[in-house]
């Protein structure tokens, strides 16, 4: 395993992330695992804000 980090860009804002993942992973995958990661740390800071 690996970290990487990654720069994401979601509704129009930069977001530094990092992800673990397997070396053999390509750049394709680790980068929308990133992209899943953000939005889903969204999802939950907007259903924490919401209540």
């Amino acid at each position: 395993m690996i970290q990487v980090f990654v720069t994401v860009n979601y509704k129009d804002r930069n977001y530094q992330t990092n992800v673990l993942v397997k070396k053999e992973l390509t750049w394709e995958k680790i980068k929308q695992l990133a992209e899943e990661q953000v939005k889903k740390q969204w999802d939950i800071y907007n259903s924490i804000v919401k209540r």
